[in-house]
């Protein structure tokens, strides 16, 4: 691994993401050109009307962000910033469980863009309820994964797709309706900025957990958190108005734990059209079986656990995080040959901090 990068830890807590992707600008540029290999050339023009779209809807969510992503737009100046920071992650793994007393929250990244694995950084940020470390990239206002020592760690999966038909040649119309739902009708936030909110303005676990749990949402999402004493772990399954958080089964991936038809797990790219609901429902389970039985101890890890099926050919990033000790670590994953499965494309980040909340 010595010809690995290490993982880039920017303080910005006084510029936050603006200056981010200021000090980060050649790393964004890098990244959007890695990530532009996945999308047809034909569907490149597309992306100014993308952001066009994102951007009215965040506006007309009333996004505290819209302002900081206008700016980062602006410095950047290529187009699909706005929707980047409209979309979240395609599927995921998660886990939170206790060792020691001290819970600890572990988490698998899954995106079909490449790049994303090799241009991971932390961010030191700060909101009025204290610091935090935020899993990003330069250009991204959002959070998806993040450690707050002293107060808590949370991470999010994309919930499973509402379906109103249950065809497999039909999900990608279930895809598009939902898409076009969100843009036209919804009102409230991303889940992403919401988190980002929590990080920035919540003391307690049981504080973000009330936030997540009753803050109305752009679309249904399922958010992963942990606190820094024995008992504070959930996974919150939310949809826009509602949901249900569990204490006891806290593995989560993209598909709730009690299921129906009206809901299918999420499914990899590749097999949107092949995939039949029981394929879908059989992955996500599997990956979140498979998590939750590993034996070994997240604090002595060198990431052993991220194995299939938890490693998948979308894996991009891999977390540990244990508020309690203030620990922090990530591995940014790669496909490096056709066919394979991605391997590290980083060395391993670790953010060792003090548990001071303010």
């Amino acid at each position: 691994m010595a010809d690995l990068s290490p993982i880039p830890v920017v303080d910005i807590r006084a510029g936050g993401p603006l200056l981010h992707a200021q000090e980060g600008e050649a790393r964004a540029r890098a990244l959007r050109i890695a990530c532009l290999q996945w999308f047809p050339l034909v569907s490149r023009p597309v992306m100014p009307l993308l952001d066009y779209l994102t951007k009215r809807w965040l506006v007309r969510a009333g996004s505290p962000y819209v302002d900081e992503i206008r700016a980062v737009a602006r410095h950047l100046r290529f187009p699909g910033i706005w929707f980047l920071n409209g979309s979240y992650q395609w599927c995921c793994t998660a886990l939170a469980r206790e060792e020691a007393g001290a819970p600890w929250l572990v988490r698998t990244l899954d995106w079909p863009f490449p790049g994303l694995g090799r241009y991971v950084e932390i961010a030191h940020m700060r909101g009025p309820a204290g610091e935090f470390h935020n899993v990003t990239w330069p250009g991204y206002v959002s959070v998806l994964t993040a450690l707050a020592p002293g107060r808590f760690a949370a991470s999010i999966n994309q919930a499973p797709m509402k379906r109103t038909t249950h065809g497999r040649f039909l999900r990608l119309y279930d895809l598009g309706r939902n898409a076009i739902e969100t843009f036209v009708h919804a009102r409230d936030l991303p889940p992403d900025q919401l988190l980002r909110q929590v990080f920035e303005t919540c003391r307690t676990y049981r504080d973000a957990r009330l936030m997540l749990e009753t803050t109305p949402l752009a679309r249904p999402v399922i958010f992963t958190l942990v606190g820094c004493a024995r008992g504070e772990r959930c996974v919150i399954e939310r949809t826009e108005r509602g949901g249900r958080t569990r204490e006891l089964e806290t593995s989560a991936a993209n598909d709730w734990l009690t299921g129906d038809s009206t809901w299918e797990a999420r499914i990899g790219a590749r097999k949107l059209l092949s995939s039949t609901y029981e394929d879908a429902a059989a992955n996500s389970r599997a990956r979140r079986e498979a998590l939750a039985g590993w034996p070994g101890r997240f604090a002595d890890s060198n990431f052993d656990w991220v194995e299939p099926p938890v490693l998948n050919e979308f894996t991009r990033i891999a977390v540990e995080m244990c508020p309690a000790t203030g620990v922090l670590r990530v591995l940014g994953y790669e496909v490096t040959n056709k066919g394979d499965l991605p391997a590290p494309a980083t060395l391993p980040g670790e953010v060792r901090t003090e548990r001071v909340a303010a």
